[in-house]
């Protein structure tokens, strides 16, 4: 897509530069020329060429987000020695043999 748009600019450019550089063109027709033929258009089809782009990054960020969103909570409560309703056993004192979580003091 944008090789197109880039040789349409280089045609649209030398369009201008004739015209500057005939007898009968001004510099100001110029401008004129490639502002009007070669980028006002150029930016209207990139920007609607780049639209299902635009579209699928959009999507895929509201899908990280939502992801993001229903993922677990991140305020976890802390352990306790109670049992909780569901019957499952209750996360009491670490168990022998285990390495306790503790960081050395520098």
């Amino acid at each position: 897509m944008y090789i197109v748009a880039i040789a349409w600019i280089y045609v649209t450019l030398m369009m201008s530069v004739v015209e500057a550089t005939s007898s009968n063109g001004t510099v100001l027709g110029a401008i004129v020329t490639f502002n009007l033929y070669g980028i006002l258009p150029t930016a209207i089809i990139v920007y609607i060429m780049g639209t299902p782009g635009r579209r699928r990054a959009r999507l895929a960020a509201q899908k990280a987000g939502n992801a993001l969103a229903s993922g677990p909570n991140p305020v976890a409560k802390p352990p306790s020695d109670q049992p909780d309703p569901s019957g499952h056993a209750a996360g009491g004192p670490p168990k022998a043999g285990s390495v306790p979580a503790v960081r050395k003091v520098p």
